[in-house]
């Protein structure tokens, strides 16, 4: 295998990786696995940098003489191992390092500045409505009352990671200004607002077609959600969170302890 002319590292990663592949047409192995197998085996033993840029389906269809559904499926392959991204208008890159979480009552953000990531946030959008009964179910509180609505977009490492909704009593929330300057964990904290305890349910689903286009992901790509209610001291809900991440980039890290009597 055999990697193309290198100049910097950033400009390494966004050259196409171009695999120096042999194909057995006479072989029992489809083509497509023959050309997934040694990529595979090279993005495993790191010889593929994280965050690489691969060659596209079509140049590599053409330069290997095999049909375009041939090296589509093999691309498929590599992504459902888990070892390719492939995003819309940004072709396919080996998957970059995991963001790692451990459960606690800790922001995205903050997690991702102590852990060394680069992120911003895109305020998608910001309403005051009245919440309606499945709401006021969620926040323990009388159907009825002002509540923000917020939609944001988080990215980690220039790359879209997580759409997050949350929703929000009125007299706790964030102006938007506050949201865009401080984000939301810090605006509590301003507010002297202490979040205590929290109930969070982490599950799995295929992506939504907004949400391939907000992460620019392939159609049903596997994400994580994340449900979460959080309270302050005297248990009021101060904040119900529906979060969903793109699972090629993201990992949650749980303690385990062992019970012994």
């Amino acid at each position: 295998m055999k990697r193309e002319p290198e100049t910097t590292e950033d400009s390494n990663l966004d050259t196409p990786y171009v695999a120096d592949l042999t194909l057995d047409r006479n072989s029992a192995t489809p083509l497509y696995q023959q050309i997934s197998a040694p990529i595979a085996a090279l993005i495993s033993k790191g010889e593929i940098a994280p965050g690489q840029l691969v060659e596209d389906e079509l140049s590599l269809a053409n330069r290997l003489q095999v049909s375009r559904p041939t090296a589509r499926r093999a691309f498929q392959e590599l992504a459902q191992m888990g070892l390719v991204v492939r995003r819309r208008g940004a072709g396919t890159r080996v998957t970059p390092i995991h963001i790692q979480r451990k459960i606690g009552l800790t922001s995205l953000k903050s997690d991702l500045i102590r852990s060394g990531h680069s992120t911003h946030t895109q305020v998608l959008s910001y309403n005051v409505t009245l919440a309606d009964e499945q709401t006021a179910c969620l926040l323990g509180a009388e159907e009825g009352i002002e509540v923000a609505s917020i939609r944001r977009l988080r990215w980690a490492n220039e790359n879209p990671l997580a759409i997050m909704h949350n929703i929000i009593p009125i007299q706790f929330a964030p102006s938007l200004t506050e949201l865009n300057e401080k984000g939301l964990y810090d605006s509590f904290l301003d507010k002297g607002i202490h979040i205590t305890t929290a109930v969070q349910n982490i599950g799995a689903r295929n992506a939504t077609e907004e949400e391939t286009k907000l992460l620019g992901l392939a159609p049903n790509s596997a994400m994580v959600t994340m449900e979460r209610v959080a309270y302050d001291a005297a248990h009021q809900v101060i904040e119900y969170g529906n979060h969903v991440y793109d699972a090629a980039q993201y990992r949650i890290t749980v303690p385990l302890t062992a019970n012994i009597h």
